[in-house]
């Protein structure tokens, strides 16, 4: 019953992220503390495709630390709805720790806030938030914050 327990107190920190303090029982208060982290990156892009008339659009970008060295990579899928006015997006970072998995929506103001929803190896069971913010019109370098925890 114990071990069913704390089964249920990992799937609950992973699945609620820093409000698990305030749902899990003392009885569980054993279990590490989840550690929060900071990626700051600066995204270029470096090839885009589109399919559908431009409903979908993939994006692949470098990531660069603040000296400007590669850190990683990112991949953005986005889906139009010309209908709704509205576009879904789905973000994959990778670094050399592995891969975070995000989504948020599009946004004609230049800046996204979206929610880290994963990931593996080093982010295996990561949660948490990102903020993209162009830099410049043609939307292709973007200020990258992403702060998570796992």
């Amino acid at each position: 019953m114990k071990s069913r327990l704390a089964i249920a107190a990992i799937a609950t920190t992973a699945a609620l992220g820093g409000t698990c303090a305030f749902l899990v029982p003392a009885a569980s208060a054993s279990l590490a503390a989840a550690t929060t982290h900071t990626l700051l990156v600066t995204s270029v892009q470096e090839a885009s495709v589109a399919f559908a008339g431009g409903l979908i659009v993939n994006v692949q970008d470098k990531d660069l630390n603040k000296a400007g060295k590669v850190v990683g990579d990112d991949l953005l899928h986005v889906v139009v709805n010309p209908k709704k006015g509205t576009a879904a997006v789905t973000v994959v970072f990778e670094t050399s720790g592995g891969f975070l998995y995000g989504v948020t929506a599009g946004s004609s103001t230049g800046v996204m806030h979206g929610r880290i929803t994963g990931g593996t190896n080093a982010y295996a069971g990561a949660a948490g938030t990102f903020v993209a913010t162009d830099l410049n019109k043609a939307r292709t370098r973007t200020a990258i914050t992403i702060t998570y925890h796992n």
